[in-house]
């Protein structure tokens, strides 16, 4: 076999006759029979080592396989990981363009960091022997956690009124500037300087003085019917709850309308496209707000609803993380089975964790075994299999947030 390819030779060094490289041959070939020749020698020349049965025979199967390997064998293997590579690639600058966030990372930081034990901190640190302030000097900036808060409440009507009666800010420079970044993912696009309105606002979402901010949603106002200025002016200058749902339903009436001219023409050319996905999530945010007005001024049944419906309509769109919200409102109706049924369905490994989810999957499995559960049943028995459940869920919930808790039975104060 291959004697076409090779000529025949005489070794003296090696047993028998062997095959040698006709003038034709490539180098790579060359280099990889010289290889396994002389693995070969070691093994069966004479003055060699002697190795077992089984490993000739192994080494012999190798080396008869390689031999067999054409430049085209070489040359799909190339081709097929290129084409793999192409579709990965694609696939994740589809993704990055749909969500703004990278498949990869997302699932590497969220599920696989976590199993490999999270950073390396086996290292000895020179702070160690710093006494008490050795552990915070050990931690890596890579573990602090930043994650896109769905209750948050509204600038104007909730966390000014807790400027009103203490006196203190409660959000720091670190929260604003977070959510400008949002502020500008969301509600700005490239064509903003096209549209006069959206170019104010566009100012307006980076800068830092609130009053500038207000000011400047009013002046795109004067200039046109923009949704994004009802959505600041509901967010930031409504002292309550009724004001600023009545600013959210002119933001939809405006959003809609925006939403319904940008998706006959996102197909021509990739301008329209940003456009509509801008478009698109200013309509979601709105109606996202609208059901949390709903809730907030007692009507929790009819803000389920315009949830569950939000979810129909955009199925793909999760950044805003909805289904926390409705998990909020379901939990305020003691409602369960539809809690179970919607964790069903969010708390999979390919989402990432938050510690809505978390800690609602803890609730319901503690909620499912605390009826029969006896502090001196399980101590002469041990735990069940769903009390031990039960506890991982919690475990796990206190390590993705570990400041719940401690709210929660007011040992630390918000």
């Amino acid at each position: 076999m291959g004697v076409g390819f090779f000529s025949q030779a005489t070794s003296d060094r090696i047993r028998g006759n062997d095959l040698k490289l006709g003038k034709g041959s490539s180098n790579w070939t060359s280099g990889r029979i010289s290889s396994w020749k002389a693995l070969e020698w070691a093994a069966h020349g004479d003055g060699g080592v002697t190795m077992p049965g089984g490993v000739q025979e192994m080494t012999g199967h190798v080396s008869m396989f390689l031999n067999t390997l054409t430049p085209k064998f070489y040359v799909a293997l190339t081709g097929t990981s290129s084409l793999i590579s192409g579709l990965i690639l694609i696939f994740e600058w589809w993704y990055f363009r749909k969500y703004g966030t990278s498949f990869i990372e997302q699932v590497s930081v969220s599920h696989l960091r976590p199993l490999l034990g999270g950073v390396d901190n086996s290292a000895p640190s020179a702070a160690s022997a710093a006494g008490g302030d050795a552990d915070s000097n050990r931690q890596s900036v890579s573990e602090c956690k930043v994650w896109r808060n769905p209750l948050n409440l509204f600038r104007g009507a909730e966390y000014n009124r807790y400027t009103w009666v203490t006196g203190r800010e409660p959000l720091t420079y670190y929260d604003m500037n977070l959510s400008a970044q949002d502020h500008q993912t969301f509600f700005t696009c490239d064509t903003d300087h096209l549209r006069p309105a959206d170019a104010i606002m566009q100012k307006a979402w980076r800068e830092r003085n609130p009053q500038a901010r207000i000011s400047a949603a009013h002046e795109a106002l004067e200039l046109n019917e923009c949704a994004t200025a009802y959505i600041l002016l509901a967010e930031e200058e409504a002292t309550t709850i009724v004001e600023a749902e009545k600013l959210f339903k002119q933001a939809l009436k405006a959003g809609e309308g925006c939403y319904r001219r940008s998706q006959q023409l996102q197909h021509h050319g990739a301008q329209y496209e940003a456009q509509h996905r801008r478009d698109t999530n200013v309509l979601v945010y709105i109606k996202r707000r609208l059901a949390m007005c709903a809730r907030k001024l007692g009507r929790t049944r009819e803000a389920v609803k315009m949830m569950r419906d939000l979810m129909k309509e955009f199925p793909l769109l999760s950044m805003f993380n909805i289904h926390e919200n409705l998990l909020e409102a379901l939990l305020e109706l003691q409602a369960y089975a539809d809690v179970q049924a919607v964790l069903a369905k969010y708390d999979d490994i390919s989402l990432p964790k938050s510690a809505t989810i978390c800690y609602t999957a803890a609730l319901l499995k503690a909620r499912a075994v605390s009826d029969k559960f006896s502090p001196e049943a399980a101590s002469r028995r041990g735990l069940s299999t769903a009390e031990m459940n039960a506890v991982e869920a919690i475990h796990r919930a206190v390590e993705f947030n570990p400041h719940v808790p401690k709210v929660s039975i007011e040992k630390t104060l918000l």
